[in-house]
């Protein structure tokens, strides 16, 4: 064996071991990745899933009301009152259509999403529902007075409207006012009232096709 041989042979287990000295560029990602997704965990829910869970009205009053029971809920007891909530009427009341309609959503659609994000312990099996820790993080978005506020206002408008096309008759009458002017006011009420409805309507429609 000459001194080249010699010299190749003693350098090969040295580039051996410098290969295999070096660490894994994908074991790095992959410790990387997990650490963050563990410290996603326990961060508790992002934005993005609470708007997503609340955009809903459905899933909105099952946490209202998860929380004023402070305690596990059956299915069909949170279906009755959600059904009762967007009938606008009492729970003896409900037809078996309706009961059915909201338990079925609840226990295919709803339930499920938000056990899934962890806000709900939803046991599909038994039937019973118990709100967790997590959802601590929904409560400071989830205000059911500015929702109330809400849905009085459209009463507001219409009323409003009623007024002034009151204050319109009387003062046609009171005053005279040639009949082009008050058939020109009439419109005007007509249009207000018209324009109301459509936006009430589109609104009503947008949430129940979100459910």
């Amino acid at each position: 064996m000459g001194v080249k041989d010699t010299a190749q042979t003693k350098a090969e287990p040295n580039n051996k071991l410098s290969d295999e000295s070096v660490p894994s560029s994908k074991g790095k990602e992959g410790s990387a990745d997990q650490a963050a997704s563990q410290e996603q965990d326990d961060s508790g829910a992002s934005l993005d899933v609470i708007f997503e869970i609340l955009k809903n009205s459905r899933r909105r009053e099952v946490l209202h009301f998860l929380r004023e029971r402070g305690e596990q809920v059956s299915l069909g007891e949170l279906a009755e009152h959600v059904a009762a909530i967007e009938n606008e009427t009492t729970t003896d009341a409900l037809t078996s259509s309706e009961r059915k309609r909201v338990y079925v959503g609840l226990y295919q659609c709803h339930l499920p999403k938000m056990d899934d994000i962890g806000v709900v312990d939803f046991n599909q099996d038994r039937g019973h529902i118990t709100l967790t820790e997590k959802a601590d993080d929904f409560e400071k978005y989830l205000n059911r007075s500015e929702e109330q506020e809400e849905g009085r206002q459209w009463y507001q408008y219409y009323v409003a409207v009623s007024v002034l096309g009151a204050m319109v008759l009387a003062a046609s009458v009171a005053f005279s006012l040639p009949g082009s002017m008050v058939l020109g006011l009439f419109s005007l009420v007509v249009g207000v009232a018209g324009a109301c409805s459509v936006y009430h309507w589109s609104v009503e429609r947008e949430e129940a096709n979100s459910e």
